[in-house]
This record gives structure tokens, sequence and C-alpha cells, in this order.
């Protein structure tokens, strides 16, 4: 492999912690998990904890595919082309890089899927891919929350742009409404938070997502979180889901 990492400049110490973490993970069981949530459900906050904790790899589709084509990967100069064109990259695309992305050593132990399939057609394509590999999905964490809670938590952020500071006017708001606490700057709303955006997502969500929910449920795979609650809650409920 023309980009792989040559150990020798790798300092000892992150070779020794990448040993003992792969050591400790050797003892957990496999698991293959879907994370399936509206904007905002909590999956982002989520994932990575049960990433460590199961050691398992991430794979949002977005990412892979921005990943496939800064590296040029035949399927990632596929992709271009479709984006180029201002086309969707198709669904057969999307999932052959998630077949190439499931090779690698950091997904030996399992993965968790975020953001695909967001259609049955796609749930069907990837089932075939599993098949294929003599392998299936453990569970589909589903981040249950109801459309009025997520409008609360969404449209209430606030942002102060140059420090990156959040806000929220109910949950943690600023000292004078919509001025930064520490420069009184005025603050901004990003443009996916607010009402008209996050009602068209949400739409989008329920019309193609909820048939991939029932798709699954049909085969016993779907474990309801309660997105509401607060993320240690939500993390214990997802423990005791894959325990």
């Amino acid at each position: 492999m023309s980009n792989s990492v040559n150990l020798e400049d790798v300092p000892s110490e992150s070779i020794t912690t990448e040993i003992l973490r792969r050591m400790r993970c050797s003892s957990k069981p496999d698991k293959r998990l879907i994370l399936i949530g509206p904007p905002g459900s909590g999956k982002g906050t989520q994932s990575p904890v049960i990433k460590d904790e199961y050691c398992l790899c991430h794979l949002a589709t977005g990412d892979m595919l921005r990943a496939a084509v800064a590296a040029k990967t035949p399927l990632g100069i596929k992709a271009k082309e479709a984006m180029d064109k201002g086309e969707l990259v198709s669904d057969d695309l999307v999932v052959g890089i998630i077949d190439e992305a499931l090779k690698k050593p950091s997904c030996q132990k399992g993965y968790i899927l975020d953001g695909f399939p967001r259609t049955v057609v796609q749930a069907e394509k990837l089932d075939e891919v599993f098949q294929n590999r003599g392998t299936k999905v453990d569970k589909v964490l589903n981040f249950a929350i109801d459309d009025a809670i997520l409008e609360e938590r969404i449209t209430g952020r606030w942002i102060h742009p140059a420090s990156g500071r959040s806000y929220h006017t109910k949950f943690a708001p600023p000292k004078v409404p919509g001025i930064d606490d520490v420069t009184g700057e005025p603050l901004i709303q990003r443009k996916d938070d607010t009402a008209a955006v996050l009602k068209s997502r949400l739409e989008s969500f329920h019309r193609q997502t909820e048939p991939v929910i029932d798709y699954y449920a049909k085969k016993n795979m779907v474990v309801n979180l309660p997105a509401e609650e607060p993320p240690q809650t939500v993390t214990s409920e997802v423990k005791k889901a894959l325990s």
C-alpha cells in the first residue's frame, strides 16, 4: 500500500496504547449495529461512546464518501463524477463503499452504521452485502423521540460564531438574550437549526426512514431507545440492549 504508515516512525507510546487497546478489545463480543434517528436525536452523542465500549468502527456514510473521493478509490472516482454533475450518489456505490470499509482492521469487532440505510431499498441492498459476507446486523438502535421535543431541543440552539460557544434558550441561556456572555457580541442561529429547515428535515425523515424501522422491526432487530432522556440514561439503555 502506497499510503501505509511506516511503523518505525510511530512513537512507541502510540504503538503500545494501540496494542493494549486491541488486547482489551479481543475479549469483546462482535457487534454489528445500525443507528437510526432524526436530526438532533442524540446519535452523534452516543456513537463515540458505543464505539469505544465495544471496539467498533464508526461508519458515517457522508464521511466515508468524502474519504473515498479524497483517496481517489475506483468507487470514489465514480462518486465524484456523480457529485460534480449535482446528482445523488447511487445506492450501489454507497453500499460498495461500505463493503470496502468493512475490510479495515478497525472494523474487525464490528461496526456502527450511521446515516444509512435511509430507505427500504438501501436496507435490502445492504442485506445482500452482509449475506455475501456471511454476516448480519445484530441490532438496529432506534433513537425514538417526539418531534415537539426535538423542535425545542434544536430551535433553541444559538451560537457565538467567533468562539464556537453555544447556548440554548431553555437549557443553557445566555445572561442577556441573544448576546454572548464573554464578548457581548450577537449570537446567531445555524441555518439547520431554524424551525422551517427542521420541519422539512423531519418530514423527509418520517417519510423515508420510518419504513426502514418497520423493515427491521419485522425481523425483530429494533431496540427503541428513549432518546428524549438525558444522554447518560440513553447510554445505559444502549448497554442494556447490547448486553
